[in-house]
C-alpha cells in the first residue's frame, strides 16, 4: 500500500474508490428487494402516526382535521413501499369498498416490485365496533388474497402502579376480545377475515415518548410477510434491532472468509490494500441493512477516504507487528481476523447511526472510535483457534 509522507494511506490509490461502496449499496438494495404495506382506515385514526412510529420516516404528513390524503398515494425508498389509502368518506357515489376494489385492481397492474404484502386495517380504538363498511372493505382485501391485520389505534394505555405493566382499558379489551369472535346484533356470528388483532399507540399520552403494541405490531407483519419481503422488511422497520444484527453477521462472516481466501498466499503487510475492496463491499451492505444512505451525506471522495481509514487502521498500522503470527506479511488467518474485528466495529458504528446518536454526516470522523483495535483482532484469532479444534 501506497503510504503518504504522513504514513496516513492514500485515499486515492485506485483500490480503494468510493464509487465502489456506492455500487455496492445499490446492488445489496437490490437483491434486498422492497417491503410494500398498504395501510387503510377512516380518516384521523392515526395511521400516518403509525407509520412514522413504526418506520421512522415522515412518509406522509401527519394532519389534523381535514384529511391530508387523496385518492391512494404510493410512497417509497429502495426498501420499504407504503400504499397509504384515503379516509373513506360518506357522500360518494361508490361504497367504500367498491372504492378500494378499484384501488387494489389499479395497484395489481402495477410493477412486481410494488405490490401489497400485508394491509393494516386501522380502526380507532374508541370505536367498539365496526361498521359494516368496515366489515366489507376488510373481506374485500381478503378477497384480494392479502393478509389483514387489525389495527386498534390510540388505546389509551395506563400503567398498573403495583406491577408497571401498561394495560388497555377494559372497553377496549372487550372491543379486542369481539373482533376475535364477532356476533351482529342478534348474537349470530358472521365472517370477519383478519389474521391478527393488535392494540397500538403510536406515541404515549401527551405525544411523548415511544409508543406501545408497536413491537407486537412489527413482528406479527413480519410473521404474514411473503418470504420474498421478509428481508426488506426487517431493513424498512426501525424497532427491532437483533433482526438487523442477525442480517449483519452473516455478511460479516462471508467477507472474513473471502479475506481469508485472498491472503490464501500471505500479503506483504505493504500490499495490504489489496483487501479494501473486501471491506468495503462488507461495510456497503451492513450500511443497508442498517437502512443508512451514506452517499446522501458523504461524497464518493470523502467514502473513499473513509475507505482508507478503515484500510490503514485495520491492515498497516503498527499493531500488525505486534500480532505474533504477523510479522511482515499478512496470512489467511490475520486477514480473516481483521476483517472481522472490521465487520463488528462498523456494526456498531452502524447502531449508533441507526439509533440517533450519531449523526449520518460525522460517520468519517468518529469511525476511528469503532476501527479495530490489537485486542479485538486478537480475539478474532483466538476465536479461530477454538472453532478448529
Amino acid at each position: 500500500m501506497r503510504l503518504k509522507p504522513s504514513g496516513r494511506p492514500d485515499e486515492n490509490d485506485p483500490r480503494i474508490d468510493g464509487q465502489h461502496f456506492v455500487q455496492e449499496a445499490s446492488n445489496a438494495r437490490f437483491r434486498f428487494g422492497r417491503f410494500n404495506l398498504a395501510i387503510v382506515g377512516g380518516t384521523g385514526v392515526g395511521k400516518s402516526s403509525l407509520v412514522n412510529a413504526v418506520f421512522g420516516r415522515d412518509y406522509a404528513k401527519v394532519g389534523k382535521g381535514m384529511p391530508v390524503t387523496t385518492g391512494v398515494n404510493y410512497y417509497h425508498d429502495a426498501s420499504l413501499g407504503i400504499w397509504d389509502f384515503e379516509g373513506f368518506e360518506i357522500g360518494s357515489h361508490r361504497s367504500p369498498a367498491e372504492t378500494l376494489r378499484a384501488h387494489l385492481q389499479a395497484i395489481s397492474r402495477r410493477p412486481p416490485y410494488e405490490q401489497i404484502a400485508v394491509v393494516w386495517y386501522c380502526v380507532m380504538a374508541s370505536a367498539d365496533r365496526l361498521t359494516q363498511a368496515d366489515v366489507d372493505m376488510i373481506r374485500e382485501l381478503d378477497a384480494a388474497g392479502l393478509p389483514v391485520i387489525l389495527v386498534l389505534t390510540k388505546v389509551d394505555w395506563t400503567k398498573n402502579p403495583v406491577t408497571g405493566k401498561y394495560g388497555a382499558p377494559k372497553d377496549t379489551e372487550e372491543f379486542r376480545d369481539w373482533l376475535a369472535n364477532p356476533v351482529d346484533a342478534y348474537g349470530r356470528r358472521f365472517y370477519l377475515p383478519v389474521r391478527r388483532v393488535i392494540l397500538t399507540a403510536a406515541r404515549e399520552k401527551h405525544g411523548k415518548g415511544a409508543g406501545h403494541g408497536l413491537g407486537e405490531l412489527v413482528a406479527q407483519t413480519l410473521a404474514l410477510a411473503p418470504e420474498h419481503g421478509k428481508n426488506a422488511f426487517r431493513i424498512a422497520q426501525q424497532l427491532n434491532l437483533p433482526w438487523k444484527r442477525d442480517l449483519a453477521r452473516p455478511v460479516i462472516t462471508a467477507a472474513a472468509a473471502a479475506a481469508a481466501g485472498a491472503a490464501a498466499i500471505p500479503i506483504p503487510v505493504a500490499d495490504a490494500t489489496a483487501l479494501a475492496p473486501i471491506q468495503m463491499t462488507m461495510m456497503a451492505r451492513i450500511a443497508v441493512i442498517y437502512d443508512l444512505e451514506l452517499k446522501s451525506m458523504l461524497s464518493t471522495s470523502a467514502l473513499a477516504q473513509l475507505g482508507a481509514q478503515m484500510a490503514g487502521r485495520a491492515l498497516a498500522r503498527s499493531f500488525i507487528k505486534l500480532i505474533p503470527v504477523a510479522g511482515t506479511v499478512i496470512n489467511a488467518g490475520v486477514a480473516s481476523a481483521i476483517t472481522a474485528a472490521t465487520g463488528e466495529g462498523w456494526m456498531r458504528l452502524c447502531e449508533q447511526v441507526h439509533a440517533g446518536k450519531i449523526d449520518l454526516d460525522q460517520v468519517s470522523e468518529v469511525w476511528k472510535d469503532f476501527s479495530p483495535s490489537l485486542a479485538s483482532v486478537l480475539s478474532k484469532l483466538a476465536a479461530q483457534k477454538v472453532s478448529k479444534k
